[in-house]
């Protein structure tokens, strides 16, 4: 049996200029990213997981924009987001927060080794060249942006892509649309606190990191979520109970209808940890909640990178 036709990505026009490059469906290793154009090029915020995807992104970008793209932002560390940045380097400036930075180079292509199977391609590390640890606005003659930190909360170093004259947020993997948060690495409470001020901003169009393009709503949807698991995990605690028995017993609850619904069990390791007094993106054993994450689903979960 042959594996299915993964959709092709398509833009979304936000506002002039500003566009969004959807990735269908949005599960593992299936990212969004963002294209700001200018006279004199392009700003693109986060890449893709596979060389092959990188590579249409790339033509995406030089058809829609004339001119190089002179600028990378790379929302987060994950490597669906920054595997591509070779595909740029010689002609963009890399800019991420220095804890993404830092986490770029320590943890290399080991998002590979989750998913052996996939055709990754020729992927390098290309880390940034420019970090920033609260606020930076980087000087460009096309889209006014500005890059905030406001995390913990998928990461420690989340960034977030805020247009204010457009309204238009590029929020990386700290929002998601139609697909399951991920917080194993970041904070369940600092998430939730991210989104307070994500929706402070009051943004009228909302780019997750994964899945479709949406409005304020995609915020509320997460937060929803979130603190569904912190009440699970407080129940869990309360009970003896261990994060693989809380998502066994509970499930998806209302949420059955999101993409990669097995990330409820590492979501609840993150929880637990947090509870017991592990501080906002405090080093955990990434890998066991892993093979914990796939005993819960009863097998590895699907990547279509």
């Amino acid at each position: 049996m042959t594996a299915p036709v993964a959709p092709a990505p398509h833009l979304v026009a936000l506002d002039e200029d500003v566009h969004a490059y959807v990735q269908p469906d949005g599960g593992w290793c299936v990212n969004n990213a963002g294209i700001l154009g200018g006279p004199d090029g392009a700003a693109l915020i986060d890449t893709a997981a596979t060389e092959a995807r990188a590579r249409r992104l790339h033509e995406t970008v030089h058809t829609l924009v004339p001119g190089p793209v002179h600028t990378l932002v790379n929302t987060h560390s994950h490597g669906d987001h920054t595997f591509g940045n070779a595909l740029f380097a010689d002609e963009a400036t890399v800019i991420a927060h220095e804890r993404a930075a830092a986490e770029i180079a320590e943890h290399g292509l080991a998002l590979q080794g989750l998913w052996p199977d996939v055709v990754w391609g020729r992927i390098e590390v290309t880390p940034p060249q420019v970090t920033f640890r609260e606020r930076l606005v980087p000087e460009t003659r096309g889209p006014r942006y500005e890059l905030l930190h406001l995390g913990p909360g998928h990461t420690a170093g989340d960034a977030v892509v805020w247009l204010p004259e457009r309204r238009v947020l590029f929020a990386g993997d700290l929002v998601f649309s139609g697909v399951t948060p991920f917080v194993l690495m970041g904070s369940v409470a600092g998430a939730l606190e991210v989104l307070d001020r994500l929706r402070a901003l009051e943004p009228l169009h909302v780019v997750p990191g994964h899945g479709p393009v949406g409005g304020p709503e995609l915020l509320d949807a997460n937060a929803g979520y979130l603190r569904r698991v912190q009440e699970l995990a407080r129940a869990g605690l309360a009970e003896g109970a261990t994060p693989l028995e809380v998502a066994r017993a509970s499930g998806p609850g209302p949420y059955a209808g999101l993409l990669d619904g097995e990330r409820l069990l590492p979501n609840l390791v993150r929880a637990y940890a947090e509870l017991s007094g592990a501080g906002r993106a405090a080093p955990l054993d990434v890998p066991a909640a892993f093979g914990e994450m796939v005993r819960y689903a009863g097998g590895l979960p699907h990547c279509a990178a």
